[in-house]
């Protein structure tokens, strides 16, 4: 079984090139969802976050924004947080590699936004990194609700570069050719893999 890492910055539109994968037939492994599942009503890291931050459950669930919140007052808070979401998120990384290796998969996606800032990138075969345009990327991530010049410009310094994010993939692929030019990518990539 191949295991790629898909990333590629904020608003380089990576979500769509996972979604392209899961219609080729292969399964995605999406880290934000695991941890969407994770912050939900009911969800294991919610007990956890009410006994460090009370105030940030809403309903059972994690108000990402009050979290966000404390992330920005305090960088040491991020890391007591990471230190137990990611192995919770590990948990449910095997649990779908389990799944995969049953159903007999070929190939693999691990979407992970931050492959190369938490390490991701040594557990995978192959890497993709998603890509388009600054000025592309900047236009797609203002219209976003609620996203400010001072919001993106936070997101981007959390993240490497682009530039160099393509210089450490095995495959790229440019995002701003619209739909039917990164199916053709996508395509391209599993065609080679596969030969």
């Amino acid at each position: 079984m191949i295991v790629l890492g898909l990333t590629g910055s904020i608003g380089m539109g990576k979500s769509t090139t996972a979604q392209i994968f899961r219609e080729a037939g292969c399964p995605v492994f999406d880290a934000d969802a695991a941890v969407h599942d994770l912050y939900s009503k009911g969800g294991e890291a919610v007990a956890l976050i009410r006994a460090v931050f009370p105030d940030a459950i809403k309903n059972d669930a994690i108000d990402r924004k009050v979290l966000g919140a404390h992330m920005r007052k305090d960088p040491l808070n991020l890391k007591v947080l990471e230190s137990f979401i990611h192995p919770m998120v590990g948990k449910k990384r095997q649990a779908f590699f389990d799944q995969a290796i049953s159903d007999n998969a070929d190939i693999v996606v691990m979407d992970v936004p931050l492959l190369f800032e938490t390490g991701g990138d040594s557990y995978v075969d192959k890497i993709i990194v998603v890509t388009a345009p600054a000025s592309v990327q900047r236009e797609r991530v203002l219209a976003r609700p609620g996203m400010t010049e001072a919001l993106f410009q936070a997101l981007l310094a959390r993240q490497m570069p682009d530039a160099e994010k393509r210089k450490r993939a095995d495959f790229l692929i440019f995002s701003d050719k619209g739909l039917d030019a990164a199916r053709k990518q996508v395509q391209d990539i599993l065609d080679k893999l596969r030969a």
